[in-house]
């Protein structure tokens, strides 16, 4: 990732390095949300549960919205990471010349979290979509057709506003998560090409993976209890079905419930998911 990056090159690049997020991310994503959705902390119970009631397929449940929009979102990021960057580089006199130096770590944070905001116009309702057909029954009992379907029928209830439920602490989280993420990788790459007397932009792909590898993981430590929230919010019933008034009450609810752990359900699905998608991502 360079600083001084070509927008249409790392747009291309995050087009590809989202769709290989997706295929190997989703299936712990799933798991995840049933996690935090159940209020279960039994890993092993709820894959069984899937695979016995549901089958193989259904890890990939809420999966065609992601897929279709990932390329958009993660060309966001990137592009507005690096406009973002280059723009707090220009108003410090030291790093006017970005082919020489480079920017400091709070720098890359506060770029990061500018990407992470961009990022969750798209994030946002694409993620309330996906975990409402994450949660759903298989058969009969099923609630929406499919993601055309489930739009439809929260417009109807909640009009437009209500495929961004949830939307301020998508925002907090994002802004967290990514400023974590791109903060950390460059961090991590910064160490080794110093260690290696070597040009950032030399490191070859089996060093840059784990590098990723490692920002995916600085990316949920920091925020996983907004996600939970986040995903109690998205997950509850439209309209008269409402259970939580605000993220506030999904807080005091989360709390009382299941106390500080119920804020860390799912973490481990995620940490595997975050370990495969981020390596895959930045080495696209």
């Amino acid at each position: 990732m360079s600083i001084r990056g070509d927008t249409a090159r790392d747009a291309i690049a995050g087009a590809a390095g989202g769709i290989v997020s997706v295929l190997l991310g989703q299936p712990f994503d799933l798991i995840k949300v049933r996690l935090q959705t159940q209020n279960s902390s039994n890993v092993f119970k709820v894959v069984s549960d899937i695979l016995k009631y549901e089958g193989a397929l259904a890890f990939y449940k809420g999966a065609l919205l992601p897929f279709l929009g990932s390329g958009a979102s993660v060309s966001i990021q990137f592009s507005v990471f690096h406009k973002t960057l280059q723009a707090l580089g220009s108003l410090n006199p030291r790093l006017s010349d970005l082919s020489q130096q480079r920017p400091s770590k709070a720098q890359f944070y506060l770029a990061g979290g500018a990407a992470g905001i961009a990022n969750s116009i798209v994030s946002g309702p694409v993620e309330h979509i996906r975990i409402r057909l994450q949660i759903q029954p298989n058969g009969t009992a099923r609630l929406y057709t499919g993601p055309w379907d489930c739009i439809k029928q929260i417009v109807s209830k909640a009009g437009l506003v209500g495929l961004y439920r949830g939307q301020p602490v998508s925002m907090v989280r994002e802004f967290q998560a990514f400023g974590l993420y791109f903060a950390t990788f460059e961090a991590c790459s910064r160490m080794i090409a110093e260690a290696r007397q070597e040009k950032r932009e030399q490191l070859s792909t089996w060093i840059i993976a784990p590098c990723g590898a490692f920002a995916g993981v600085a990316f949920w430590v920091g925020s996983y209890p907004i996600d939970v929230i986040k995903t109690k919010l998205q997950s509850d019933g439209v309209g008269s079905e409402k259970r939580h008034r605000n993220a506030w009450a999904a807080t005091v609810e989360t709390w009382e419930s299941a106390g500080l752990r119920g804020f860390f359900r799912g973490l481990g699905p995620t940490f595997i998911r975050t370990i495969l998608s981020s390596a895959g991502t930045f080495v696209m």
